[in-house]
């Protein structure tokens, strides 16, 4: 039998070089004879074949030395990660002991890998974030950022190798769970650059047409932008040499997913976006001159360029919790377009592109204090065990890429809360007990209800009340983690408490009565009320929207019932009774899709959500009713993969139905009677497409129409949108999910 080599040619050569690299770029920072110890433990490892190839064909050691590069090149991590990140692997696998570890290079390499090991750990049977090892993985992360660094390095590795991955399902997953997880993490920790490749790559994998879309039109762009931007680099250089000042200055264009997210969120064509790069400034200055300099730079540009004081953003003078400083402004170039400018130093440049890591290397900078009030946050929200996974990640996401506004407590302490918060946010940012208490605040000498949305620079004084209570409502307009947290665990807690109430009271009303309950058909009656838990059940006895004696009634005739039955046939139970319910569109068709691994003849349900059609990229997904099929870019794609991996399915088209599928277009455009009957015309003559239904509504002299359509296939659908399009007063068509 052939045996394959531990190192391809390819990647001995890959090693060796990345080995280099990394040793090289430590050496300042490494003791004596770390790097002999190191190479010594390696060969000892390799030997007992500890680093063998995963079912990609991925050679472990190489990614283990990869990663350890990215982390120390991209991030800035030094010795101890390092090394602990080499390790953890042999120590994983029993090759090498922690004591071992502990006695050649210290108790914080040791530390690092333990929380390494339960990360990892996570990762072993299912890349996906799912509902059971949620709680873990982020306690892990809130221990030690050093973790969330070196998983990022780790994601950002597999990332770059994706096409590696042989099975196209753990492809995807992997890109959702780094599009919901590890991108807004890097982004939180200041890693800018990272985060923009993440996100990217997330992009190429989950939606390839679009990416490559993006991709093709920036490089046909490429020239025309690189004139322009030369243009206006070149009077700017002048003047700045003049100055006497040391800079570089470039210009960098925006990354394919923010691109993305414009021309989605503006519903724009790609010729229609201004701002597809920014010219970055960045000083060459000495600490006590930063800001000086920056800000005569600012005044430069502005002299020469006409500013728009609307998109001005100064992070110099307060710096963003996760250590981000930076002037940008937006400035008038040539031609009359739009350019973003962001001036920074040498030192601000390296905190942006390397986030809080690069703190490690300046000595006194504040914005620390951020990262661990966002480590504190993720901690509080972990400590209530009510929080289901996904409010967890709600509330996760919820602050990381928010803007942020400054305000004052009566002594001139200085808070940062998101752009948007309310005075009750304020409120719970100080203390959870002032929070739950607040009815009301001072905000400038002027009262304000507790809804009050704060502005930079407000002076705040929190009004209390010892009766005051949180409330359900609440929810609707705070915005902090910190906030949402306190006030659903507050609600839980009074909730707990009037079911137990309700539960006692209605006991007592069947002890008086002397009724001796049947646990089963009570819990048969509360599910036949419609109830999903035990818990609303009695929430509803409690605010009186069920009547106790009404409840005792009805439990009283389930129960004679069901003795009745009983009576009759000896053996059938209640619970064998299978309700009716309406047909979901179950395919009959059973050769129109095959199932994961080849299966046919399995019923399947097209999603509602996305109501995918031949020709879609799908995918099926196990749910308590059943396999639904959805469309990869489901709306509901991201969490399916991110939080249920496992319940993931392969899908393909292997045929089209016979019926054909209804797709819901919606149109756009000028107001005009006979706009309708056009379009109209178009799908009556389109072969294999038959109009079902039409909804129209017209505002301010434009009209929007939703067109439900019968057709055969993706490309069909393609055809007719083409059609649409080119009907007169038409502006925009496009595909929705939901159906008329």
């Amino acid at each position: 039998m052939v045996t394959e080599p531990f190192f391809t040619a390819a990647e001995k050569k890959k090693f060796f070089s990345s080995y280099k690299q990394l040793f090289r770029s430590l050496k300042m920072y490494l003791k004596e004879d770390d790097i002999s110890k190191i190479r010594e433990l390696l060969q000892r490892v390799i030997a007992q074949d500890c680093y063998g190839r995963d079912k990609n064909g991925i050679n472990g050691l190489l990614r283990n030395i990869d990663t350890a590069l990215i982390a120390a090149n991209e991030i800035g991590m030094k010795r101890t990660s390092i090394i602990a990140t080499l390790l953890y692997r042999p120590v994983f696998k029993k090759i090498i002991t922690l004591g071992e570890v502990r006695k050649v290079f210290g108790e914080d390499v040791v530390l690092i890998i333990e929380r390494l090991l339960r990360t990892s750990d996570l990762y072993s049977k299912n890349t996906a974030v799912n509902s059971e090892n949620f709680h873990r993985l982020l306690f892990s992360f809130a221990e030690d950022v050093r973790v969330i660094l070196l998983m990022i390095a780790d994601r950002l590795y597999m990332m770059r190798i994706g096409k590696q991955l042989i099975d196209e399902n753990d492809r995807i997953r992997l890109a959702m769970e780094v599009s919901f997880l590890y991108a807004p993490l890097a982004h939180r920790l200041g890693l800018y650059k990272i985060k923009s490749e993440l996100e990217d790559l997330s992009l190429k994998f989950t939606d390839p047409k679009q990416f490559a879309f993006i991709k093709q039109k920036l490089n046909e762009t490429k020239q025309s932008r690189d004139i322009y931007i030369s243009e206006f680099i070149a009077p700017v250089k002048e003047k700045l040499k003049a100055a006497g000042l040391t800079f570089d200055i470039k210009g960098r264009t925006k990354s394919i997913h923010s691109i993305n997210n414009k021309l989605k969120k503006q519903n724009i064509e790609f010729e229609g976006i201004y701002d597809l790069f920014a010219i970055r400034v960045v000083l060459d200055s000495v600490p006590d001159k930063e800001r000086s300099e920056c800000w005569q730079v600012f005044s430069i540009i502005t002299d020469m360029y006409q500013p728009n004081p609307k998109r001005m953003k100064d992070w110099i003078s307060i710096p963003k919790s996760n250590g981000y400083e930076s002037l940008h402004i937006t400035v008038m170039g040539p031609q009359n377009k739009w350019v973003e400018v962001q001036i920074r130093t040498r030192r601000m440049d390296e905190i942006a592109e390397k986030g809080l890591a690069a703190h490690w290397r300046y000595k006194g900078v504040k914005a620390e204090s951020g990262l661990d009030e966002f480590l504190t946050n993720v901690r509080m929200a972990l400590e209530s065990k009510d929080s289901s996974p996904q409010d967890l990640m709600q509330e996760f996401k919820l602050d990381l890429y928010k803007d942020e506004i400054y305000v004052f407590t009566p002594t001139g302490e200085l808070i940062k809360l998101p752009k948007g918060a309310t005075v009750l946010d304020f409120a719970f940012s100080i203390h959870s007990q002032l929070g739950s208490k607040c009815v009301s605040a001072r905000v400038n000498d002027k009262n304000v209800p507790i809804k009050y949305v704060l502005n930079n620079g407000d002076t705040v004084t929190v009004v209390t009340s010892p009766t005051q209570s949180p409330k359900r409502d609440w929810l609707s307009f705070v915005t902090t983690s910190k906030a949402k947290v306190k006030i659903k665990q507050s609600l839980r807690e009074e909730s707990a408490k009037n079911a137990d109430f309700a539960k006692e009271m209605l006991q007592r009303r069947f002890k008086n009565r002397k009724i001796d309950t049947d646990e089963g058909v009570f819990m048969r009656y509360i599910k036949k009320k419609g109830y999903k838990t035990v818990t609303d059940f009695y929430l509803d006895i409690s605010e009186e929207k069920l009547d106790p004696n009404q409840v005792i009634e009805e439990y009283l005739e389930l129960e004679k019932k069901e003795k009745e039955v009983l009576d009759h046939t000896g053996i059938r139970s209640a619970e064998d009774f299978v309700a009716t319910t309406e047909v979901e569109e179950i395919s009959s068709r059973q050769d129109v899709l095959v199932l994961d691994q080849n299966l046919r003849g399995i019923e399947y349900t097209l999603a509602k959500c996305c109501n995918p059609i031949y020709g879609d990229d799908v995918f099926g997904f196990v749910s308590t009713k059943g396999i639904k099929i959805h469309r990869m870019d489901c709306p509901n794609a991201q969490e399916m993969f991110s939080r249920f991996g496992y319940r993931i399915i392969k899908a393909r088209w292997s045929g089209k139905g016979s019926s054909g599928y209804v797709v819901t277009l919606r149109v756009i455009g000028r107001d005009d009677i006979t706009i309708v009957s056009n379009i109209t015309s178009v799908i009556s003559k389109e072969n294999g497409v038959t109009l079902r239904s039409l909804n129209i509504d017209s505002v301010d002299g434009f009209f929007q129409g939703n067109f439900a359509v019968m057709v055969q296939d993706t490309q069909t659908l393609g055809v007719l949108t083409n059609k649409i399009k080119t009907v007169k007063g038409v502006n925009t068509v496009e595909r929705i999910n939901q159906k008329v």
